[in-house]
């Protein structure tokens, strides 16, 4: 008997799928975004099947992604956010906050969300993963679809 093993594909088909994102930093999350529509839509995904929230900040991301997978049908998130670290413990508080709000939503719903809320020391750190070196919106887009068909594939 060989080995059976699954893996994901960003063809997942069909789907809906929410983003929300975060309005604080909006310089770098507007681009993540982009990131994220132009990667969902060149997978096949069409405007119609795509609903995007905007939230006033990370720490509000869960609260967002929970309204949406309790009243869309959707087949999976993607957050978006950014966190930048000051010189309080408030960047620890919220990016506890946001992990662990959003893994509790993951197990709790049974659907996937994909991570795309950086953490980073400094806005540079945050553009360069916004677009000038690499789009941590799409790439959490392609992760969700990858999720969603691995989902599709052991529940079919």
């Amino acid at each position: 008997m060989a080995t059976e093993i699954i893996e994901g594909s960003t063809n997942a088909g069909k789907v809906k799928v929410g983003i929300v994102v975060s309005r604080w930093n909006s310089m770098i999350t507007d681009k993540m975004l982009e990131g994220a529509l132009q990667a969902l839509k060149g997978n096949g995904i069409s405007e119609d099947d795509i609903t995007v929230v905007k939230c006033p900040g990370s720490y509000e991301i869960p609260l967002t992604v929970q309204k949406i997978l309790e009243n869309r049908e959707v087949d999976g998130v993607i957050a978006i956010g950014v966190v930048i670290r000051g010189g309080t413990p408030h960047f620890e508080y919220v990016c506890d906050a946001v992990n662990r709000g959003i893994t509790d939503l993951i197990l709790k719903h049974n659907k996937p969300v994909a991570f795309g809320v950086l953490t980073t020391d400094d806005v540079k750190q945050a553009l360069e993963r916004a677009g000038d070196k690499g789009n941590k919106g799409g790439e959490a887009a392609l992760a969700l679809l990858e999720m969603i068909s691995i989902d599709q594939k052991l529940t079919s």
